[in-house]
């Protein structure tokens, strides 16, 4: 057991000693999974910034305060696994783990390279990975993920934590978006899928067509199973269930911040299909709650997972109490019975048959491991020479890289060894260690950390005649390849620096830096982060130059840390 998981053990102690007899028994029950996790080498990772546990058996929304958008979940025995969109970052489809539907971590990414491989070496922002579905059939786990410009992609694998098959093409196309395969009982399988206007010409209908039964391939035209033009614009991401002879599909209608959860049934798998919605804002705060996965609990609940689209955090994500009336779904809290739920912020959380601890994906980073980080994420296709983890000395080494991409120069959007990860919270704060060493031969090597979107902001140290210097640089609308703004802040006395950032509600963010990490000095400039192309805003690291060498600087990384804001 790793220190930091044995301090966690300890306190625990701690606390239980300070309870009474049979709050302490409770506590004991509720903390025996997490010393057997802690013996089987799982990892465990309390968040100081969110957590939707409430510890009193309830739970608040959002389960996910990160943009894990288009979610789709299932359960195979005890464990829930979740998949989630990536886009362009890679690695991708990240998937993460629960017991409890509360409490999860990332555990695995099911895409380690975007095919086509010369289209995803660079930035594609916005495209490749859309929405996913997970399906668990004869004792393997598939993914059927989207990519708007090139078709339906399947990737399948026996281990959720293992290798996962390379992405098979199957079928191939301009806007076939939001699959979800089905195997019926009769072992005939099919896909419904919904299309992207951009690159279909056409949306708002939902499509249901045959696989051979391996689901590796397409077998016939199919056909359109409903066209929601007239009562449900933008109808896409569909799941497609089977429930006491009927066949349901849930999905969207309404557009991302604003719409409804739909659900449709039938008696035949090709319809015609009854409609139905289940659930919209109603009088919440919890704006277009759709796009999600039913999933039943090992002791018969039902529940229903979708996002919510939070501005510059991304499409966080959400869970509602699911009942069955008259064989339809209820989806959140009926107020008035008229069989349409709205959202829950806070709820009893599901009983799964134990209690687990509490588990939150992972955010902070050491830096300790020969790994990088299981919640980094590159733009574009990783190299290895972009990095080397320095387990030895605790830290990451980041390899100066210059982009030749001709069309995006001027800026950081689209140069692909940007390591990021998701904002994880409405406030909180940032602080890494870093240390430069910039090849001697060379000027303006730059390393440091940034706020990135559209528009972006970063805090770095950058080689210049005469010596290390730290720069603030923002670019607004960096997506049109507009020039940078660059703030030389001052000359460094050694290469050795403290950085922070503060986001506060609303996405303000404030940079700060120090020299002997206790006093630090902040910028007077505070910048507002901004969406990227349909992800929240990300924060992270880079190490860039803008010149042709046979050798790189570097930036080694100590530590990169999320805590609660400091005064």
């Amino acid at each position: 057991m790793c220190f930091a998981k044995f301090f966690q053990t300890k306190e625990m102690y701690f606390f239980i000693e300070k309870l009474n007899f049979k709050s302490a028994l409770w506590a004991f029950i509720a903390l025996v999974p997490f010393w057997l996790n802690n013996a089987k080498g799982q990892e465990v990772y309390h968040s100081k910034v969110w957590s939707p546990d409430l510890g009193n058996g309830y739970y608040k929304n959002p389960i996910i305060f990160a943009d894990y958008s288009d979610p789709d979940a299932i359960r195979v025995g005890d464990d829930y696994y979740l998949v989630a969109s990536s886009f362009d970052a890679i690695p991708g489809l990240p998937i993460l783990h629960s017991k409890d539907l509360i409490n999860w971590s990332i555990v695995s990414h099911a895409l380690l390279k975007q095919p086509p491989y010369d289209v995803f070496d660079k930035p594609q922002h916005g495209n490749g990975a859309w929405a996913p579905s997970i399906r668990y059939h004869n004792k393997e786990f598939y993914i059927y993920y989207p990519d708007p410009d090139f078709g339906i992609y399947m990737v399948k694998s026996k281990s959720i934590k293992g290798t996962w098959s390379k992405p098979l093409l199957v079928e191939k196309g301009k806007g076939i978006i939001d699959p979800c395969p089905f195997w019926d009982d009769n072992g005939k399988a099919y896909l419904v899928h919904a299309f992207a206007g951009s690159r279909a010409g056409i949306k708002s209908i939902l499509v249901i067509q045959e696989m051979n039964k391996e689901g590796t391939r397409i077998i016939n035209d199919g056909q359109i199973v409903y066209d929601g033009h007239q009562h449900d614009p933008t109808v896409e991401g569909p799941k497609l269930y089977k429930r006491n002879g009927y066949y349901y599909i849930f999905a969207p209608a309404g557009g991302v911040p604003t719409g409804w959860q739909l659900v449709l049934r039938s008696k035949n798998i090709y319809g015609p299909y009854q409609r139905r919605i289940v659930m919209d804002q109603g009088s919440t705060n919890i704006n277009g709650p759709h796009q999600g996965a039913w999933v039943t609990t090992q002791t018969g609940e039902n529940w229903f997972i979708h996002f919510q689209d939070r501005g510059i955090y991304g499409r966080v994500t959400c869970l509602e109490p699911m009942n069955w009336i008259k064989d339809w779904p209820v989806i959140g809290v009926d107020k008035d019975g008229d069989g349409k739920g709205e959202p829950v912020e806070t709820f009893k959380k599901p009983n799964v048959g134990k209690l687990y601890p509490v588990n939150n994906p992972q955010e902070s980073d050491e830096f300790n491991s020969s790994k990088l980080g299981i919640q980094w994420q590159w733009q574009a296709n990783a190299k290895p020479y972009w990095y080397f983890m320095d387990s030895a000395m605790g830290c990451i080494r980041l390899y100066s890289f210059q982009n030749t991409d001709s069309s995006s120069v001027n800026n950081l959007w689209n140069t692909p060894n940007l390591l990021l990860q998701k904002f994880p919270a409405e406030s909180f704060q940032i602080d890494t260690k870093v240390t430069f060493h910039p090849n001697p031969d060379i000027q303006n090597e730059k390393a440091g950390i940034v706020i990135m979107g559209m528009s972006y902001a970063d805090l770095a140290i950058q080689s210049k005649t005469g010596g290390n210097y730290l720069v603030y640089t923002t670019c607004i609308n960096a997506v049109d390849n507009l020039p940078e703004k660059e703030k030389e802040i001052k000359k460094l006395n050694n290469n050795t620096i403290y950085l922070r950032v503060k986001v506060f509600k609303g996405g303000t963010c404030s940079f700060g830096y120090s020299e002997d990490g206790s006093k630090f000095q902040y910028l007077p400039e505070k910048f507002q982060a901004v969406l990227g192309k349909w992800i929240g805003a990300k924060m992270g690291l880079f190490c860039t130059r803008d010149s042709k060498i046979n050798d790189s600087g570097y930036m080694d990384v100590d530590y990169f840390r999320i805590n609660k804001l400091s005064n």
